[in-house]
């Protein structure tokens, strides 16, 4: 037995050090929160202290400030893509969502959520007891009629949980008393003792596959945020992209309106010539008045829409909304257009389905889910079985004190008794109880089971019943999610080709509808047709126009579509994911193009490079 007590006192220490290597391996996972000033004390206090949190940012980045030029900002579509992932607001709520998982993780590299704690903690009871109890014994009170007392309890001890589900403690106890009982040996007199206390579960509660779920689950969770990240990227670069192609479209649909009203106006004012030298009747002028007025309605509707998808844009791309005057008061010029491509790129439908299964981060996360619930499902497995429980108790008592000086006096007689001499290894200060803690080999030590078994169980085993059937729920929604993947895949597929197809007819109309339009003019010219007729043909060359725009607009859309279907909006603009967790993209800002004042009164890009609408 003199062999297990270093071996206790290693223990000992290492049970007490463990705290602080612990701690270290937590430091290791991730950035620290905490930005405030250490102090000489930090590092007691550092584990009993809450972490700081920064404040919430709603300051943008400064790329949107080298765009800005005389009150325009000249936004290609990699910008706006840009600004959107440094400054959408939704984006920056999910960059949260890597802190709080992260935090889980670390939350259950501590517990096991069972009740074993991995995180070793210090325990201690100290107290001071007076009693003063009335006797109604002589010979046991030791000749007085009230025994007084005093007790110093100080206990200390580290509780330790482990991964396999046991728990061990191991205690340091001490008794100090004081009496005025002349049959006490000692006074004072010491009681201590080093104990080692051990529990390991057998059955239920039993192994790593149930102690460390918790962590394999909060890992899987991290998995699942960047799914997550990369379902709201996908989103917000959906909704960003769709925004800006349709701000393409209504500034071409204003450019539109602009040459409608061009039309009309020419038209009017040539009437009004041929009514001043009287070869034309005022009906004809009056005809062509109301077509402008009415153009011009068209043009005001048409500047309307874009100044509402101005502001919209401008509220997906900035962290503050509107407030910052220097972005709500500027009007902002696409610089790309959207441009078809002579051939239509082919790829096989099943590729794109397999490109989709593998990208869709919808179909990650429901993937994940579905581990997340076998690996759960293991630990409710594990609570159906019975309690048989390991426990252990080693123990190394001592005992002592001085000897007491009062003289034991007999009751009856009122003679002075012969105190028996101690133990003399008992006699001695608190020095001497350590020393028999430490040295003397008094070490007890039990071994046994404990077992609880129910007899029918019944709730363990409808809650097995429930989570399986809830598996195979998730199972089925997995397989749900995939023909929905296959179906988005083919509908996106169907809506590029129509799109192609809707534009080739709508440009080849257009054409037809600018010769009708010019040969008419040409015949009103010579007297053979009508102000009526004419303004009836630029009617339908308008109507022919905006068809077009409408039909370029829907190609871009079809092509997004086709994107967010696959899952591949992220790779075809060239986001890389670990910038965007950052929040700072490395793309430089576009230069701003060469301009030339507008017939509206802005600036617009001279000559806007093209850009594929699937880039």
């Amino acid at each position: 037995m003199k062999q297990s007590k270093p071996f206790i006192a290693l223990l000992c220490v290492l049970l007490m050090a463990a705290p602080g290597m612990y701690a270290q391996q937590l430091n290791d996972r991730g950035p620290s929160l905490s930005t405030e000033r250490q102090h000489w004390y930090s590092g007691f206090t550092h584990d009993y202290s809450p972490r700081y949190v920064p404040p919430i940012n709603i300051s943008n980045s400064g790329r949107a400030d080298s765009l800005i030029r005389a009150g325009n900002l000249y936004l290609s579509l990699s910008d706006a893509i840009a600004l959107a992932l440094e400054n959408n607001v939704d984006i920056e709520v999910s960059r949260y969502g890597y802190g709080i998982n992260e935090s889980a993780l670390r939350a259950s590299r501590a517990s096991n959520g069972a009740g074993v704690s991995y995180d070793p903690a210090f325990t201690s009871t100290i107290n001071w007891n007076h009693s003063a109890q009335i006797q109604t014994n002589t010979v046991t009170a030791g000749g007085q009629s009230v025994n007084v007392g005093d007790t110093q309890t100080k206990n200390f001890g580290i509780q330790q949980g482990f991964m396999t589900g046991g728990t061990a403690t191991l205690g340091f106890n001490n008794n100090s008393t004081t009496t005025n009982n002349t049959n006490a040996i000692f006074y004072p007199s010491y009681t201590t003792g080093l104990s080692l206390q051990a529990t390991q579960p057998l059955l239920q509660g039993f192994g790593l596959a149930f102690n460390t779920r918790n962590i394999r689950v909060a890992k899987n969770n991290l998995r699942l945020n960047d799914s997550q990240f990369e379902l709201q990227l996908d989103t917000t670069l959906n909704t960003v992209i769709s925004t800006y192609w349709n701000l393409v479209s209504a500034n071409l649909a204003v450019d539109v309106a602009q040459q409608t009203l061009g039309l009309s106006q020419k038209l009017l004012d040539d009437n009004k010539k041929q009514l001043e030298i009287g070869t034309m009747a005022p009906l004809d002028v009056t005809t062509a008045q109301a077509q402008v007025a009415t153009n011009q309605t068209n043009l005001l509707i048409a500047q309307t829409a874009v100044q509402q998808l101005e502001v919209t844009l401008k509220n997906l791309l900035s962290r503050n909304g509107l407030v910052n005057p220097a972005i709500a008061d500027t009007h902002i010029i696409p610089t790309d257009r959207i441009t078809i491509p002579d051939v239509e790129p082919i790829t096989p439908v099943q590729d794109l389905v397999a490109k989709a299964l593998d990208h869709r981060p919808e179909l990650a996360q429901q993937r994940i889910q579905v581990e997340n619930s076998k690996i759960n499902l293991t630990g409710t497995r594990n609570s159906m079985l019975p309690q048989l429980n390991l426990q252990g108790n080693v123990q190394n008592p001592g005992a002592g004190g001085i000897v007491n000086p009062t003289p034991q006096i007999n009751p009856l007689t009122g003679q002075v008794i012969p105190r028996i001499s101690p133990n003399p290894d008992l006699v001695g200060g608190y020095g001497n109880i350590l020393r028999q803690v430490f040295g003397v080999p008094t070490v007890n030590y039990a071994i046994g089971f404990t077992l609880n078994v129910p007899l029918r169980n019944r709730a363990a085993q409808e809650t097995y019943i429930q989570q399986s059937l809830q598996l195979r729920q998730a199972e089925l929604n997995v397989q749900k999610e995939i023909n929905n993947v296959r179906m988005d895949v083919q509908n996106a597929l169907i809506a590029v080709t129509n799109a192609r197809a809707r534009y080739q007819s709508a440009q080849q109309t257009r054409v037809l509808q600018e010769q009708v339009v010019d040969a008419e003019q040409k015949k009103y010219e010579l007297g053979a047709s009508t102000s009526y007729a004419v303004v009836q043909h630029q009617t339908d060359l308008a109507n022919a126009r905006q068809s077009e725009v409408a039909a370029l607009t829907t190609y871009a859309q079809a092509k997004l579509q086709l994107d967010q279907a696959t899952g591949t909006i992220l790779e075809n603009n060239n986001i890389v994911i670990d910038e965007v967790k950052n929040g700072r993209m490395s793309k430089t800002p576009s230069p701003i193009p060469d301009v030339t004042p507008n017939p509206n009164g802005r600036a617009a890009a001279a000559t806007p490079p093209p850009v594929a609408a699937n880039r």
